[in-house]
């Protein structure tokens, strides 16, 4: 028996639409690439190559720069 894992591929068509807006919304929501691919189990080059179709503009590097210094 071999302990390969199951390779997903990413759906076609409306399925794969319907993804994409579906991780935009959350990405755009503020979640993470990362945080986004270990919820839906996919991996994190999946989901960037999703956001990217979905038309997302990427933040940058590095998390919130916002925070106030302690």
């Amino acid at each position: 028996m071999s302990n390969k894992t199951k390779v997903r591929r990413l759906a076609l068509g409306p399925d794969r639409d319907k993804a994409a807006a579906d991780l935009k919304k959350k990405y755009d929501s503020g979640t993470s690439i990362r945080a986004l691919a270990e919820e839906t189990g996919r991996s994190y080059g999946g989901v960037h190559r999703l956001l990217a179709d979905a038309g997302v503009t990427f933040r940058s590097r590095g998390g919130d720069r916002r925070r106030a210094e302690s």
